[in-house]
């Protein structure tokens, strides 16, 4: 019992270190204002089977105050009715959409495939990257987001929600593990180890994906044109992070768990290809917090040491309530912070099931 009870410690030890020196480098996070210019950017959709959302989220993006940019709409093997809408807007907007239609062959294809294929048609040099299901949080997206470019900054940053849907606490999940995700990956940008980015709101420079050859390395993976992109090619001198309200995307969340799950699953199956440092650092916090809640509920219900445990677990909660307030004001996710332990419990065992479910089989959905 002794040897449970200083495991017990040893991971709330480093649940402490996570917080208080890598997690609350998001809180104290500042934004930098910057002079406002107007590089040429070019947007850059990848759709498959997405014609309803086209119709009901690209208008918010040509609604976009900025001058010179352009948006790249690419039909990865759509079935629906997706090109069709494409060309539609392509109509209306003539000098500001171009099409890539990627038809499918035999051998299949992947999203990175066609990704790449808008890349090389893109005009400009800077490249902004969302999905069809997305819509920007203000009319002042492309610019908060591309004024971070620079002659340093190659890779920007961006954050990116999920809508709210009251009364389901699917939704309060999805948005809480997307909250969480972003306090560690921003966190660990700050300090000098930027590991992902997601492409719901992404950008980076057409000449760094080049000279890296694109996606050349995990092209046979169906997941990662965001965060092994990133996980490769960010450092710490070429990467920035944007913040502001403006600079947000909201975007559709699952409204089934299996097709949550579903997601998750491809998400999760890119974190063996990181690099090794963020292999280390992300599997000891989900090892530690885990520990930590198992250990915390074996102590308290035979009672050894209750009084122990118990202050430790209320000190931890506590220090993450408070990292996590700040953070959720800043997302506007305040709704969350409530719910944060019960929350924390089932993303943990779901992740759980995940890293289970993959070693069983793999994803193979888009």
């Amino acid at each position: 019992m002794q040897l449970i009870f200083a495991l017990f410690i040893a991971s709330t030890a480093i649940q402490l270190c996570y917080y208080l020196f890598i997690f609350s480098q998001f809180s104290s996070f500042k934004t930098t204002k910057k002079e406002n210019f107007n590089i040429p950017i070019s947007i850059l959709i990848c759709a498959r089977n997405e014609s309803e959302n086209l119709q009901q989220f690209l208008p918010k993006i040509l609604q976009q105050k900025y001058t010179d940019f352009e948006i790249v709409l690419i039909n990865d093997r759509s079935y629906d009715d997706s090109l069709t809408v494409m060309e539609s807007f392509k109509e209306k907007h003539p000098t500001k959409i171009k099409i890539v239609n990627v038809a499918e062959t035999k051998n299949g294809g992947s999203k990175k495939y066609a990704l790449s294929l808008g890349i090389k048609t893109a005009t400009h040099k800077h490249l902004l990257f969302t999905d069809a299901d997305c819509t920007p949080n203000s009319d002042n997206w492309i610019r908060e987001m591309s004024q971070h470019f620079s002659d340093e900054k190659s890779i920007i940053l961006g954050y990116g929600s999920y809508r709210t849907i009251k009364n389901s606490w699917l939704n309060k999940l999805i948005r809480f593990e997307t909250l969480m995700t972003a306090i560690q990956y921003v966190s660990y940008a700050k300090i000098g180890l930027p590991y992902m980015g997601v492409g719901r709101n992404l950008a980076y420079t057409k000449l760094l994906f080049f000279d890296t050859n694109g996606f050349a390395n995990h092209l046979h993976l169906k997941s990662g044109d965001d965060d092994l992109f990133v996980n490769q090619n960010a450092t710490k001198e070429n990467c920035a992070i944007s913040l502001h309200p403006d600079s947000f995307t909201i975007s559709e969340p699952k409204t089934t768990f299996k097709d949550w799950i579903n997601q998750k699953r491809r998400h999760v199956s890119t974190a063996s290809y990181y690099k090794p440092i963020h292999k280390f650092l992300l599997g000891l916090y989900f090892s530690s917090q885990l520990l930590f809640w198992i250990l915390a509920t074996f102590l308290l219900s035979v009672g050894f040491q209750w009084q122990y445990v118990l202050a430790l677990l209320l000190v931890r909660i506590a220090i993450q309530y408070f990292i996590i307030l700040i953070t959720a004001k800043r997302l506007d996710e305040k709704g969350l912070v409530l719910w944060t332990p019960i929350l924390e419990i089932f993303l943990v065992l779901t992740q759980l099931f995940i890293f289970i479910k993959n070693l069983v089989s793999k994803p193979t959905h888009w």
